[in-house]
């Protein structure tokens, strides 16, 4: 048949056959690149995929080696906030020269591939001393939303940087030092704590638009970030206001129940992320040491009954985590603790140096991670009976108030004003 084409059957033979390889081999590069760009864990909010700190697929090395390679570090500009990581990319938000400053930046090399930046005022009074922003980028969707310091929240197209929608939903208030919460995206939601002292709000705004879908006013906002739970068959949103823990129907902002915790002593404020484990909801706030609650369904709302409440340690200003169940957290005195998340009972407390306690603990499988403003990154085991550290590295000069971002072998971090990769070799 190919001959009546006047081709040479040997000669086309061997053309298909080179295609067929050379397809061949190029499906193989492309599904080893995809692989590789989705392997290691994305980082795409606060606290990682699922707000818990935990990342799901590093293997720690059989030895921790004594030193991290460090592969660059690029200024960001002045900020606490904890970047955000996906495919390959880390979404971060600074402050230089009287504006905000959002960046997308190469994960392998560092270099930008967008920015974008508007005017807004610094942080004043007690909160100068950290006059960026605090809250952390949230990326899904397609989507990347930066809430500023004075409120601007702003959702851009993720891969080419454009702004698709900006807008203060309640112009020119915020708590007393500025926000921080970091706003979250599910169902086609975003859901954001706006407002400030005497004009709180819970709302979900239309990812798409920034359309307003529902709100709820009853308290003033404070500093801890949203979580997104399932608890008796409702999906909900839990959320710490300025004076109590609330749940909210995550479909239409229906209030479903609330418990006093206002934080107490000095500097007492809201500042933690709640843990959702199954129906147990655990939460810790300044002078209020931790508590663990489990949940019903009752009628149309929800109730729920204390399960322990453990004294032994406030945590001011970072979250706890739950792992093997065990709660780690770093209290408000510098002291690491584990509590037996069974029975509410303190198994260890160990002091780490900090800064009136702030920290970063992250579950990386076989160990855990704790990052303080100091610089040092401890990496020690999730062992319920006795602290016991694995290795120890300096990875900043200090102002380490964000979180470490671990994906694959390599780690990110953020200090006051600038981004460090390191590699784990």
């Amino acid at each position: 048949m190919f001959g009546g084409l006047g081709l040479d059957l040997p000669l086309v033979t061997t053309a298909i056959m080179k295609t067929l390889i050379n397809d061949l081999v190029m499906l193989t590069l492309t599904c080893t690149i995809t692989v590789a760009q989705t392997s290691a864990s994305d980082w795409p909010q606060w606290r990682g995929e699922n707000r818990d700190a935990k990342v799901s697929d590093f293997k720690a090395p059989a030895t921790w080696p004594k030193e991290l390679k460090q592969e660059w570090r690029v200024p960001v500009g002045d900020g606490v906030a904890t970047p955000s990581y996906v495919k390959g990319r880390l979404f971060v938000i600074g402050r230089e020269a009287g504006s905000e400053i959002v960046r997308c930046l190469d994960g392998e090399t560092g270099k930008e591939i967008w920015k974008d930046s508007y005017e807004t005022l610094a942080a004043t009074g007690p909160a100068s001393s950290y006059s960026g922003p605090r809250s952390s980028p949230t990326v899904a969707s397609g989507k990347a939303i930066t809430y500023g310091l004075r409120a601007t929240l702003s959702c851009y197209d993720a891969e080419s940087g454009k702004v698709i929608w900006r807008k203060e939903s309640v112009p020119n208030a915020w708590p007393s030092f500025f926000t921080s919460s970091s706003p979250l995206i599910e169902d086609g939601f975003c859901i954001t704590q706006l407002g400030g002292t005497t004009n709180g709000v819970i709302a979900a705004l239309n990812l798409a638009t920034g359309e307003e879908k529902w709100k709820w006013t009853g308290d003033a906002s404070q500093y801890g970030s949203p979580m997104i739970g399932t608890i008796a068959g409702t999906k909900i949103v839990i959320a710490q206001t300025d004076k109590r823990l609330v749940a909210l129907r995550l479909s239409d902002g229906t209030f479903l129940w609330g418990s006093p915790f206002a934080g107490s002593g000095m500097g007492g404020m809201n500042t933690g992320t709640p843990i959702i484990s199954n129906d147990t909801v655990i939460y810790s706030g300044s002078g209020r040491g931790v508590t663990a609650v489990k949940f019903e369904k009752d009628g149309d709302s929800l109730k729920a009954a204390e399960l322990w409440s453990n004294k032994d340690n406030s945590i001011q200003y970072n979250s706890p985590i739950l792992k093997d169940s065990m709660v780690f957290g770093y209290s408000a005195k510098d002291d690491l603790f584990c509590i037996d998340a069974k029975d509410g009972k303190t198994r260890w407390t160990t002091p780490i140096p900090g800064k009136r306690g702030y920290g970063s603990i992250v579950d990386v499988g076989d160990a855990l991670l704790l990052l303080t403003p100091t610089g040092t990154l401890t990496v020690f085991g999730p062992n319920e009976k006795e602290f016991k550290q694995i290795a120890s590295y300096k990875v900043a000069e200090g102002a380490t108030t964000a979180y470490p971002i671990l994906t694959g072998d390599h780690l990110y971090v953020k200090d006051k004003d600038s981004v460090t990769k390191w590699t784990i070799e």
